[in-house]
């Protein structure tokens, strides 16, 4: 195939790229926090919010995110009486259900992250005069943070190519312009283009964690 060839295609593709950057990006802003309320949620000492929380990600982790992705699109529209008021964009439709989905996963993560802290750390906050609040925000998150960091870089990475699936939905992102470039013109370049974008993508993402990892002396 022609350079010529391949700079034709690569417009589209990276147009494609943006609305998969875009779909991460909200995806990371928001399930993150969710995991977070999930894992308190599962910690809780209310029996029926842990039981929500624990039954919460068991479902969503127990489910393909593909159907979940299908019912949010498709499914809440049709619900009675609601399913009016529930109808959204693709795009939106699908940012929330990777929320949902991913937000179960980090919850977690989390929750690995605190289970590996030592319970002396509790007992010495206490000595010091610390609030529970104190303790939390000072000593219990930033030593969960630094634990979990590797199974969040991880999943950051699952999650980027993750984001082919909305071409199930028929979302234009990367994918999509790459198979429409393969039915085009009969080539499988297109598709060898798409796994190189997607492989730079995963490469920041790999490189700025392993900063992280590096600046937090996980190594």
């Amino acid at each position: 195939m022609s350079l010529e060839y391949m700079i034709s295609i690569a417009g589209p593709m990276l147009e494609g790229a943006r609305t998969t950057i875009l779909l991460f990006a909200l995806a990371i802003a928001t399930s993150i926090p969710l995991g977070f309320a999930l894992t308190f949620m599962v910690r809780s000492r209310i029996k029926l919010v842990a039981w929500l929380g624990s039954g919460y990600i068991y479902v969503m982790r127990g489910t393909p995110l593909l159907l979940q992705m299908l019912f949010v699109c498709f499914g809440l529209p049709v619900l009675p009486v609601i399913g009016e008021y529930l109808v959204m964009d693709r795009f939106v439709a699908a940012c929330l259900a990777f929320t949902l989905n991913y937000a179960a996963y980090f919850a977690e993560i989390f929750r690995g992250g605190l289970l590996a802290i030592d319970k002396g750390q509790h007992e010495a906050a206490k000595v010091l005069g610390l609030t529970r609040w104190q303790t939390t925000t000072r000593i219990v998150l930033p030593q969960m943070l630094r634990i979990a960091l590797p199974a969040i870089s991880n999943e950051s990475i699952t999650l980027v190519k993750d984001t082919a699936l909305l071409y199930a939905v028929a979302v234009p992102e990367l994918l999509h312009f790459a198979q429409t470039a393969v039915n085009r013109d009969f080539t499988v370049m297109p598709l060898v283009l798409a796994g190189v974008i997607y492989l730079l993508m995963t490469l920041v993402l790999t490189i700025l964690f392993k900063a992280l990892e590096r600046k937090y002396k996980f190594e």
